[in-house]
C-alpha cells in the first residue's frame, strides 16, 4: 500500500504599494478555475478580503468547507490556512483586497499599543465568511475600496486609507459581538496556527520553540515534527524568513541604520542579520536595498512552499 501523502500548507506573500496601503487584485486574470492541480492549503503575511463575483465552489477554512457563490464575501487574517476550489471544470471570478492590519492600526493609534493589540487580536481571532446580506456594510465598504482602486480618481489614496480603517473597525465589530470561539481540537495544519501567529506577533523579541509548542498546546518534539512537515521548514529558518520579510519591508520604506532594522527584526546583531538575510535572500541587506526589485524574486526560492501571491 502506498504510503499517505503528506499535508502541506504554502506561504504566499504579497507586497503592498506603500503609497496607497492596500494591494487591489482584480480583473479578468481573477476569472479562472480556482484550485485546479491544488491539493493543500495556503496562508498569507496579510489579511485577504475577497468577493465572490460569479461561479460557484468550496472555499476551505482551516478544516471548515464552505460553498461560496455571487454576492458572497470572505476575510481571512493573516497566518490562516484556506484555499479556494471552484466547482470542477468551471470558472469563478474573485476580487482581492490585501492589506496590513498592523500598518493601518499604528498609523491610526500611534503609539496606543494597548489599544492597537486589542484591534489586532480581535481581527485575527477567525475568519469572517457570509453573504452581502449577511454583512452588508463590510461587502458596502469593501467594494467601494475595490472601486476606488480601479478608477483612481482624484484623491483616492487618502479617501482608500479612511476606507480601509472603516474595513477593519467593521470586522473587529463582527468579532466583537460573534459569540466566543468554541474550544475545539485541532487536527491537520490547524496543530501549528497559533505558532504561526505567535511568530507575527513576536518576531522582534526571543522566541524559544518551546514557547510555540506551548502556545499549540503540543509537545516541542512533537511541534518540530508536525511544523516540518507542513511548512517543510524548521521553526527557526521558518522564524527567521519571517524576520528577513519584515526587514525587507523596513529597508523598503525607511531610512533606518542597518542596526535599527537589525534590532526591530529581532536580529541581536548586525553580523547575524546579514548572514540570515543572505541566506534567505542570496544577498546582503546592503545589495538589496540599492535596488530592491532585482531581488524580490530571490525569496522564491526559499524553499517550495513559499510562494510569490499567486
Amino acid at each position: 500500500m502506498p504510503a499517505k501523502k503528506k499535508d502541506k500548507v504554502e506561504l504566499r506573500y504579497y507586497d503592498i504599494p506603500q503609497k496607497e496601503g492596500v494591494l487591489a487584485l482584480t480583473g479578468e486574470e481573477w476569472i479562472r478555475e480556482y484550485g485546479e492541480g491544488v491539493d493543500y492549503l495556503h496562508f498569507h503575511n496579510l489579511m485577504e478580503i475577497g468577493i465572490c463575483r460569479d461561479g460557484t465552489g468550496d472555499l476551505v477554512l482551516d478544516k471548515d468547507v464552505e460553498r461560496f457563490g455571487p454576492g458572497m464575501i470572505s476575510a481571512i487574517p493573516r497566518n490562516y490556512p484556506h484555499t479556494t476550489n471552484s466547482d470542477r471544470g468551471t470558472l469563478s471570478c474573485w476580487e482581492y483586497l490585501f492589506l496590513d492590519p498592523g500598518t493601518l492600526l499604528r498609523e491610526h493609534f500611534g503609539e496606543n499599543i494597548v489599544t492597537r493589540r486589542r484591534f489586532l487580536d480581535l481581527l485575527g481571532r477567525d475568519a469572517v465568511f457570509g453573504s452581502f446580506d449577511e454583512y452588508p456594510v463590510l461587502a458596502r465598504v469593501a467594494d467601494l475600496i475595490l472601486n476606488e482602486m480601479k478608477t483612481k480618481a482624484d484623491f483616492y489614496v487618502d479617501r482608500v486609507r479612511g476606507l480601509l480603517m472603516t474595513l477593519l473597525f467593521e470586522i473587529a465589530r463582527i468579532m466583537k459581538t460573534s459569540d466566543e470561539p468554541e474550544v475545539t481540537i485541532r487536527t491537520g495544519v490547524g496543530q501549528i496556527q497559533e505558532a504561526l501567529k505567535y511568530v507575527d506577533r513576536h518576531y522582534a523579541e526571543p522566541i524559544r520553540i518551546e514557547t510555540l509548542a506551548r502556545e499549540c498546546h503540543i509537545s516541542e518534539t512533537h511541534f518540530r515534527r508536525l511544523f516540518s512537515e507542513y511548512i517543510d521548514m524548521t521553526p527557526i529558518e521558518y522564524l527567521n524568513m519571517v524576520r528577513v520579510l519584515r526587514a525587507c519591508e523596513m529597508l523598503r520604506s525607511s531610512n533606518e541604520s542597518m542596526s535599527s532594522v537589525a534590532l526591530n527584526c529581532g536580529f541581536s546583531t548586525v553580523s547575524t542579520f546579514d548572514r540570515n538575510f543572505k541566506q534567505v535572500i542570496g544577498v546582503t541587506p546592503y545589495q538589496w536595498k540599492k535596488d530592491p526589485k532585482n531581488y524580490e524574486s530571490r525569496l522564491l526560492e526559499v524553499n517550495v512552499s513559499v510562494q510569490k501571491g499567486w
